[in-house]
């Protein structure tokens, strides 16, 4: 066989193994391709890690410090608790004073009723009559003096303020008992004039019968100091 014969059959032989290098060649690269498409990176398995791991703290000050703030913490709840028992205890102790029958001040403004519409203080204060607590050595005026104690198991509480008309002053003594249902009954209740302080004026006296156990002489009761 010449090789003129030959030719063609090579030449179909070339073309036929260029077309198989043609298609195998990027074979290699696809599968390369694909393996790094669906092969998970070093970088997301790192990121899902930290989102499972919740419960890692991420606080990364010096213990000292956050040992620091949580005692400053404490330290203003406990202000914050003082301040509101303090503000509770005030909010009692203004409602018992205006409020309750009992309390001092309801007491004063009691008798001082009593004695402003008593005739013979008007006669001998001159009307109107109007009361007021202790005075200071700059002429301050007061809360009005009173005290409490017990005796025998019986509550008393002891009170004494002052009171002026348009001509004379005077001041009030009264005392007062607590009753088993809980109120509180006068002892007594009288002004003592400073014109005339041997003449009072009385206007309550329950001691004998209250002190039916004590052998008593009648004599009015000292003023309150």
């Amino acid at each position: 066989m010449s090789l003129l014969a030959l030719r063609p059959i090579l030449v179909r032989q070339r073309n036929l193994s260029l077309s198989l290098l043609r298609y195998t060649r990027p074979l290699p690269t696809l599968i390369c391709r694909y393996s790094t498409r669906n092969a998970p990176s070093s970088t997301s398995k790192s990121l899902s890690a930290g989102r499972d791991r919740t419960d890692v703290s991420t606080d990364v000050r010096p213990i000292g410090e956050r040992v620091k703030e949580n005692t400053k913490t404490a330290s203003y709840m406990g202000v914050i608790l003082l301040g509101v028992g303090v503000t509770g205890v005030l909010f009692y102790v203004i409602f018992w004073e205006l409020f309750s029958s009992d309390s001092p001040n309801n007491i004063y403004s009691e008798a001082l009723e009593r004695v402003k519409e008593e005739s013979r203080v008007k006669d001998a204060l001159g009307a109107p009559v109007k009361g007021y607590g202790e005075e200071t050595r700059r002429g301050r005026r007061t809360r009005v003096a009173h005290t409490k104690y017990v005796k025998d198991g019986v509550e008393y509480i002891r009170m004494q303020f002052h009171v002026q008309g348009f001509r004379n002053r005077g001041t009030v003594h009264l005392e007062k008992r607590k009753t088993d249902s809980g109120g509180y009954e006068y002892r007594y209740l009288f002004v003592q004039l400073d014109y005339n302080p041997h003449s009072p004026i009385i206007l309550e006296d329950n001691r004998l019968q209250q002190d039916a156990m004590r052998s008593s002489t009648g004599a009015l009761p000292q003023p309150f100091l």
